[in-house]
């Protein structure tokens, strides 16, 4: 039976309880917060294995929680799916820009939200093991696997997870071209619900903070992106 630590936030207790019930027959251990007060509380005296975070919050809301983590570096590779009512398209490229890795619309299923939650730990327990390696390097820029940070010329460059994810991706298969479908199952799993636009947007914030090392990331036209391979025209 697993032992990670979820913290599930919703200002819904009957919604809180469910996940809990639900998280604790799969042998997680369950930790809830009513608002992102609480939420931001909870993740200062001990680290959870992943949020399940409600956007629609009382007082600081659900992007606001995801952006305090993303900004404090002990707290900055707790994986988030964020859970709300927002469904449009639009909404969703906010929840990923802000930092979340996955993205539920309410009403939702129980077992797929657990089915999710397995799968990024597993993603994330897997990259814990292979970015033990040393960091990629690229003149100035360093992708850091291990520290989960990237810096040029020795500056912090302050990525949301998913372009993190991505620029490492495509990095660690420099010259390969991808779908944005495949960049999508690679950095977040199957069936996530994210549009090919929603990788564009992530793509344009991510070359706009690379600045001069944006032309590392190519868009090949009609297919997709990669990573600029060492002499590729």
């Amino acid at each position: 039976m697993s032992k990670e630590t979820i913290l599930v936030v919703d200002d819904e207790e009957d919604i809180v309880n469910l996940i809990k019930f639900n998280l604790q027959n799969e042998g997680y251990n369950v930790l809830t917060a009513l608002t992102g007060e609480r939420a931001v509380e909870i993740s200062r005296m001990q680290k959870p294995d992943l949020l399940v975070l409600d956007w629609m919050l009382p007082g600081i809301d659900g992007l606001e929680v995801t952006r305090y983590l993303r900004t404090h570096n002990s707290k900055k590779q707790i994986p988030i799916i964020m859970l709300t009512a927002k469904g449009d398209e639009s909404d969703i490229v906010i929840g990923l820009e802000s930092g979340a890795n996955d993205y539920m619309t309410k009403p939702f299923s129980p077992k797929e939200l657990i089915a999710r939650i397995r799968a990024i730990l597993r993603r994330r327990n897997k990259k814990i093991l292979e970015f033990s390696q040393t960091p990629e390097t690229e003149e100035g820029l360093v992708i850091d696997h291990g520290r989960h940070r990237v810096t040029i010329d020795g500056r912090f460059v302050n990525l949301t997870l998913t372009e993190f994810e991505l620029l490492s991706f495509l990095a660690g298969s420099r010259g390969w071209v991808f779908t944005r479908g495949q960049i999508v199952d690679a950095i977040h799993g199957d069936n996530y619900a994210v549009t090919d636009r929603s990788i564009d947007v992530v793509v344009v914030g991510l070359r706009k903070k690379l600045g001069s090392y944006a032309h590392l990331v190519e868009t090949v036209r009609g297919i997709g992106y990669r990573y600029k391979e060492d002499n590729n025209p």
